[in-house]
């Protein structure tokens, strides 16, 4: 049976790494934990770009220690990189979306507030977009996205080798 096949094809090493890597991801969402010396790239964006998704993804799939930073209305005005992601830019990848959607999906956390207008969300955006041509950082925009090809196309441009564990 393929059950009992694949039951035997367990690897308890890989595993530990998934394990590792998501409590690492988990560890270090929304910039929990500032300590990034063990991530292997580092997510930024606005508030619900999609970041948490897919750093859990590439944690369980790949065993990649995938951090990620929300990109605040304060460190937008500011118009550089948070002194806490300073020297990391070879680790960080940029996601977007479009305000229309980013508006949606904030009006069903927080309904009829300014975080989930479309004016707030098109401002966010533009800073956070001028910071990434700014500074150099790829870009995705995770509006019509799946995780799993968003998490292809991160490996793909920071040309991490994909390791399915």
């Amino acid at each position: 049976k393929l059950v009992n096949r694949a039951h035997g094809l367990f690897d308890a090493a890989k595993y530990e790494a998934r394990i590792d890597a998501t409590n690492y991801a988990l560890a270090h969402d929304d910039g929990l934990d500032p300590s990034y010396k063990d991530a292997d790239l580092i997510l930024i964006g606005v508030s619900r770009s999609g970041k948490t998704p897919t750093c859990l993804y590439m944690a369980l799939h790949f065993g990649l220690r995938a951090a990620n930073y929300p990109l605040t209305p304060e460190d937008l005005e500011l118009a550089e990189l948070p002194k806490r992601l300073q020297g990391q830019r070879q680790r960080l990848f940029g996601l977007t979306i479009t305000a229309e959607r980013l508006a949606q999906i904030r009006s069903e956390r927080r309904p009829d507030s300014r975080y989930a207008s479309v004016e707030q969300c098109r401002w966010e955006l533009a800073q956070a977009d001028n910071l990434f041509r700014r500074e150099g950082i790829a870009v995705l925009n995770s509006t019509h996205t799946s995780i799993e090809e968003i998490g292809s196309k991160i490996l793909a441009q920071l040309g991490i080798e994909r390791h399915l564990l």
